[in-house]
């Protein structure tokens, strides 16, 4: 057995091994040995403990060197690998619409409380919502106590939260709903409440004990450098409880603000969700900068997408302030191309039946839920109109279903007439396609890929359609409703899509 101290130094306010890797010293001979990994000091590690090794320098990512503390940050360590969100996650979320109201004394109504949560809870189970898949309430930043307890532990602010987060998941949890909550890769919150670092393994641990099924974990006050450590790092801890929990991060946003490339092989194989653009805002505007950044850097980020592992464009504002009837469809109708999280940020108590109807429409959820969970692309972009694809199920001899969204970027005051024909789309079944509009529920019957199909589609809004291959004669292959998705070809990959983008 040998004893092994970590060697430290100061990089920019903060305690870092030497170098550009761990080096650790054998305080029985003095031997050093070199690791490769960069662990910050802020995570509070004890420096010294007794573990058994192999001789020899080895590279911590090569797993012959078993060193205790290090385990969690080191390239062998495992994934999160907890099988949660094979579909985009979808519930009810706070921030958007409440923010960071702590105002209970004058403003009970609004304010971030246990009762706000209670609230929206009995909601979804009453009118609907949990049965069309929004399963999850979740806490976002705001509910915590400015201090940690005598023993280092998270707790929630006393007044609003007077039950505590255990009673308050157990109401979910008896509604049949699931828990979520916010906390931060940082020294504090975005709103300045207590953050994880320095405590990665107990707060972890906390949200286990207190029947946590989903934790947001945002970057405000981290440097963004260190982040390609410490979410994995907490998403080890998040396994280690041996409870599932949905792991929703926001570390490739913080990096592309500061320029950094992120690392989506990483990303990947430790987040479920993760947010890579701006806050979403109560305005057409802000939801249309969104849709460009997915559209314009969907090379990039669409193969990233997939059953457990989701691109997160931020909340839904359907039904708040910001948006139009029309906009609210298109936000709508975005998300289900996206393969987005649904997660609502809206007063379900005061929100008006139109709007209801958009986030409650089967049709729009059965394609954002589509067991393929392949993200759709924007293939067309012209003039104002744009036109998205998206892959899904049913597929039958190797040609897919597609939902097609047909979006409206002008402002000219009246609708616009797009005519294409399926072909032109990449759709080539020669059985043709059943097609639906998703909003209108209008049926159009078997249309074959040669055959001429317009729609007209509103100023700001979106015309949103399944088309849905049709079966063959009965000797054709069987129907495949759920196929696996490793079994068919991309199908980007064709000469008709690649033309457009």
């Amino acid at each position: 057995m040998f004893r092994l101290q970590l060697l430290v130094t100061r990089v920019n306010g903060l305690t870092y091994d030497m170098g550009s890797h761990v080096m650790a010293r054998d305080t029985n001979t003095g031997t050093n040995y070199v690791l490769d990994c960069l662990i910050p000091h802020h995570h509070h590690y004890h420096y010294t403990t007794t573990t058994t090794i192999t001789p020899v320098n080895k590279m911590c990512g090569t797993g012959m060197l078993l060193v205790t503390v290090l385990l969690g940050v080191c390239g062998s360590v495992s994934s999160l690998e907890n099988g949660m969100a094979r579909t985009p996650p979808m519930g009810w979320l706070s921030w958007q619409r409440f923010r960071c109201n702590t105002d209970c004394v004058n403003d009970p109504h609004h304010c971030i409380s246990e009762s706000l949560f209670m609230q929206m809870a009995d909601i979804i189970v009453n009118e609907g919502y949990r049965d069309l898949g929004y399963q999850l309430v979740s806490v976002d930043d705001c509910w915590l106590s400015r201090e940690r307890d005598t023993r280092g532990r998270l707790q929630a602010d006393p007044h609003r939260f007077p039950s505590g987060i255990p009673a308050l998941s157990d109401y979910m949890h008896k509604r049949g709903l699931s828990f979520g909550i916010y906390e931060d890769y940082g020294n504090y919150t975005c709103a300045g409440y207590p953050g994880i670092l320095g405590h990665l393994e107990i707060d972890a641990f906390t949200f286990a004990e207190w029947g946590v099924d989903y934790v947001k974990l945002d970057g405000c006050y981290s440097h963004p450098t260190d982040m390609d450590r410490g979410y994995p790092e907490f998403g080890y801890f998040l396994n280690k409880t041996e409870r599932p929990m949905v792991y929703s991060c926001s570390w490739p946003f913080y990096q592309i603000l500061t320029r950094m490339q992120p690392n989506y092989t990483s990303i990947i194989n430790t987040c479920n969700l993760w947010r890579n653009f701006d806050d979403i805002q109560d305005s057409w505007e802000s939801v249309q900068r969104i849709i460009d950044y997915y559209g314009d850097n969907q090379q990039v980020i669409v193969p990233n997408a997939g059953p457990g592992h989701w691109n997160d464009p931020d909340m839904l504002i359907i039904g708040n302030f910001g948006l139009s009837y029309e906009q609210s469809k298109s936000q709508m109708a975005m998300w289900a191309i996206f393969a987005a999280p649904l997660l609502m940020s809206v007063d379900l108590r005061t929100i008006r039946p139109e709007f209801k109807a958009i986030l409650q429409n089967k049709g729009v959820i059965a394609v954002n839920q589509d067991p393929l969970g392949i993200q759709g692309k924007r293939i067309y972009k012209d003039k104002g109109i744009e036109i998205w694809a998206r892959p899904i199920t049913p597929v039958f001899q190797g040609h897919y279903s597609y939902a097609i969204a047909f979006l409206n970027r002008r402002t000219d005051g009246t609708p616009s007439e797009v005519s294409v024909t399926l072909r032109e789309l990449g759709l080539a079944y020669p059985n043709g396609y059943g097609i639906t509009d998703l909003f209108d529920g209008v049926h159009y019957g078997t249309v074959l890929p040669d055959k001429r199909f317009k729609v007209d589609v509103n100023p700001s809004g979106v015309v949103l359609v399944r088309c849905q291959v049709i079966k063959g004669s009965a000797g054709a292959a069987r129907f495949r409703e759920q196929p696996q998705p490793n079994s068919i070809n991309n199908p980007f990959q064709n000469n008709v899509f690649n033309q457009f983008g």
